[in-house]
Order: C-alpha cells, then sequence, then structure tokens
C-alpha cells in the first residue's frame, strides 16, 4: 500500500523523463564542498562523494556507509541562497538503504546531540536503487537556504545504512548578507573621515 501512494506522489511532481530530471539535480555544483560534514562516516571524506552529477549516480564505487550504527548527518553548506525544489535518495536494494530522512534548515554544525529536536521536514524513504524517485519539500520552509542538514535517523534493519547518490534540485542565487555587511562597516568609517577632513579645512582660515 504505501509503496504505491508513493509512487503515484511520484508521478504527481515529475517532470518528464529521469534524463530532463536528471539535468535539473545541478545544486551539488553549489555546495560548498570543503565545510560540508558528514558525521558518522565509516570512511573519512566519503560523505562528501554522493554529492555527485546525477549521470554518475550509478557509480557504485563512490558511496557513503555509516559506522558505529545506522545513522548518518550531513551538514550541507551552500555558497548562496538555495530555494529547494527536490531530494533524490539512492542506495542498493538492501536494508541498509535509509528508511527516513529529517531536514533542518540553516542549523550549521548540528551532532547527534542536537537532532531531537523537532525537524522542518520529514520523509519516509522507498528504496531507489535507480534515482529516480522524487521528494518535494515544502516551498514555503525551504525557499531560502543557506545551509541544510540531512539527518538519515533510520534504515530498513540493518546495522548500518549506506548511501550510493543524494541528488538535490532548486534555483540558487547568490548570498548577499556578507557583502551588506562589509560594505556597511567599510563606508561609515569612510563618511566619518570626509566630515572630519571637510570641517577641518572650512575652520583653518576662519582660525
Amino acid at each position: 500500500m504505501p509503496h504505491s501512494h508513493c509512487n503515484h506522489a511520484n508521478h504527481d511532481h515529475g517532470h518528464g523523463s529521469p534524463e530532463e530530471i536528471g539535468i535539473q539535480y545541478n545544486l551539488f555544483e553549489k555546495i560548498d564542498k570543503e565545510n560540508l560534514q558528514c558525521l558518522n562516516e565509516s570512511v573519512d571524506g566519503s560523505g562528501q562523494t554522493v554529492f555527485k552529477p546525477w549521470d554518475k549516480r550509478l557509480d557504485h564505487s563512490q558511496y557513503v556507509e555509516s559506522d558505529a550504527d545506522e545513522e548518518l548527518l550531513f551538514n550541507v553548506p551552500f555558497t548562496g541562497n538555495v530555494k529547494l525544489k527536490g531530494i533524490i535518495i539512492m542506495s542498493e536494494d538492501s536494508n541498509s538503504h535509509p528508511a527516513k530522512l529529517r531536514l533542518f534548515k540553516n542549523k550549521p554544525n548540528m551532532t547527534f546531540d542536537d537532532v531531537s529536536m523537532e525537524p522542518d521536514q520529514e520523509f519516509e524513504l522507498q528504496k531507489d536503487i535507480e534515482g529516480v524517485l522524487e521528494y518535494i519539500p515544502k516551498i514555503v520552509t525551504f525557499s531560502s537556504v543557506s545551509h541544510l542538514t540531512m539527518h538519515f535517523s533510520a534504515n530498513f534493519g540493518a546495522e548500518t545504512t549506506k548511501i550510493y547518490y543524494i541528488g538535490l534540485k532548486g534555483e540558487w542565487t547568490q548570498g548577499h548578507k556578507h557583502g551588506v555587511t562589509i560594505c556597511t562597516y567599510e563606508a561609515r568609517p569612510m563618511i566619518d573621515d570626509h566630515k572630519l577632513k571637510h570641517l577641518d579645512s572650512v575652520n583653518r582660515p576662519i582660525e
């Protein structure tokens, strides 16, 4: 029963052929890979490898597997602001496929101590070995995302969780917060300096 429901939801949200869908899954290019974190990965740095082009999703040589238990936690910073529109989670046809995904918006550097808080959205995942099932985030909630935390809290019963591919679809815009802060900070002393010099030059002839 849940299987047919998920397929129905996928048909509602699918846009054209799998190839056309895949072209839209290009947000991996907008991830700040140097600061991406994956907690509980069995091999250091393996969590980064699952954010790859859609046409490389079937490359099973690069994957992440959990270490101490079935949980995985990704802290995914973007290089700008993202309107998140779709997620694909792909693994193998086994019990190590993740079964639950919890999303947190704009909460950098989360750890497993923080995941007890209420997520912004939660998905019950289905086994997807081809990377074609889309999960649609709530548009209002995920319209301005600079940092996405993905907590895979459970799988289908295995001791560890494996993920081969995570696809993210959406619109990216350059972040403005940092630039505005620098601009405001630099502009104020410049204006003050100008006023002081101006007053000083006016006063001199009067004296």
